[in-house]
């Protein structure tokens, strides 16, 4: 499909939806209104309304208080859900101090149809992102250089940052269209930082156009940028957590992999194997309970496995009932899950194919390590020119291999491979003493 098929560009002066979209009734205009950013940012935000996810059975693990919770028992509300079209607004920012080398157009191709095509491939067709990209840039009051523009920003200045963008943007641009809005810098403005895009969360949301903004996007890659850095911010949006471990000290040196690895590009947005685990696509509604199996019986038990990234069967999840994750329970706070991984979609360019073990936890904030990817091979790795952590390349297990999570008390073997392409897999899972 064609650039144009995934971005609606707004003309600054008019700006429109496509046709025949309306705006929910929580979004009505109220009135063009700004109001002051001097509440105070964090990383974290105010815990939202729940609502519950659906049917999750006894593996499932209760959403806690930790920043991106990996609990999918209800729905924090505060964030929109991707089981629907969800609309974005693109704003170019640039700066006095420096003259655009790129147009508008050429950024927002930068990530436009990449990003959309992502997340209409990992979640099997049922979540469209269209985003409204701006065609003329947005002119800051201040140089980018006064800003500090950096990855642990000042927060006054980002404080400054964002309420010019919002102040300058607000005249031309209706918020209450949209649910997430990206504000890409100028790529060439000698204050603009790279390493710096990341989401800010807001504790008290700010107001514009008599809407709630409880959080921006802040892009400020380089042209052209990291590959899939836009769909990684986008997955916090839909409360996603990081999946990298940031090393320790004021230098940021040392390895960021060694949770996941390629596995899910909320670790890496590099990986080789980018699609969502099945745990994330679990929790944003994108596999149902029929494609969840919750093992608990205790003893060894057989179980098939579809590749998590294969197309549905019939074309759409209501006529899939082929199973892509297996869950076992293992304490208050803990599962451990299990899908098979192969070369489809969004893992096309995977190093290894086979069936993954992780285990979630659902106490632990996002960048602390709520999921840990367990290595079907200790002592050896893969792609080493490629992956982004050679040793978790190879964690998958084939056909005859085992992988004993002790401290689990779960051990899962691959006994063989289905016809159709399916993982044979058997759990055995030993009860607790009594």
């Amino acid at each position: 499909m064609g650039w144009s098929e995934y971005v609606r560009e707004v003309d600054m002066a008019r700006p429109q939806l496509s046709e025949g979209v309306g705006r929910p009734p929580r979004l009505r205009r109220a009135g063009a209104m700004l109001t002051s950013l001097s509440a105070m940012m964090a990383t974290t935000v105010v815990s939202g309304p729940a609502i519950a996810v659906g049917a999750g059975g006894p593996c499932t693990l209760e959403r806690t208080g930790a920043h991106h919770s990996e609990g999918l028992d209800t729905w924090n509300t505060g964030y929109p859900r991707p089981a629907r079209t969800v609309h974005a607004a693109m704003l170019f920012l640039s700066f006095p101090d420096s003259t655009p080398k790129v147009a508008p157009r050429r950024l927002a191709a930068d990530h436009v149809p990449a990003t959309t095509a992502f997340f209409r491939r990992a979640s099997y067709g049922q979540f469209r992102l269209r985003v409204h990209a701006a065609k003329r840039w947005i002119a800051m009051p201040e140089a980018s250089t006064s800003y500090a523009i950096e990855r642990d920003w000042n927060a006054g200045r980002r404080a400054a940052y964002l309420r010019d963008a919002i102040a300058a943007a607000d005249p031309s641009v209706d918020f209450g269209r949209y649910d997430i809005v990206y504000l890409v810098a100028d790529p060439d403005a000698p204050g603009v930082d790279a390493d710096a895009t990341k989401v800010v969360n807001f504790e008290q949301p700010l107001r514009a156009d008599g809407v709630e903004l409880r959080r921006l996007v802040t892009v400020f890659e380089h042209h052209p940028p990291d590959r899939n850095v836009l769909a990684h911010e986008t997955g916090h949006v839909f409360d996603l957590p990081d999946l990298y471990h940031r090393p320790k000290g004021g230098d940021g040196e040392g390895d960021w992999d060694t949770y996941v690895g390629d596995w899910d590009l909320m670790g890496s947005q590099f990986g080789l194997s980018p699609d969502p685990f099945g745990w994330h696509k679990w929790k944003l509604g994108w596999l149902r309970p029929r494609h969840i199996q919750c093992v608990r019986a205790a003893g060894a038990t057989p179980h098939t496995l579809e590749p998590l990234g294969a197309p549905m069967e019939g074309g759409s999840p209501a006529a899939d009932r082929r199973t892509r994750l297996l869950v076992v329970r293992t304490g208050p706070t803990t599962a451990l899950a299990i899908e098979a991984r192969g070369a489809y979609g969004n893992d096309a360019d995977t190093c290894t194919e086979g069936v993954l073990v992780y285990r979630v936890r659902n106490d632990t904030a996002s960048g602390d390590g709520p999921v840990e990817v367990l290595d079907g091979h200790p002592g050896t790795g893969a792609c080493w020119n490629e992956s982004v952590y050679p040793e978790l390349a190879d964690a998958p297990l084939g056909v005859g291999e085992t992988l004993s999570a002790r401290k689990d008390r779960v051990r899962v073997t691959v006994t063989g491979r289905t016809a159709d392409g399916g993982w044979a897999v058997e759990v055995d899972r030993t009860p607790p003493p009594a």
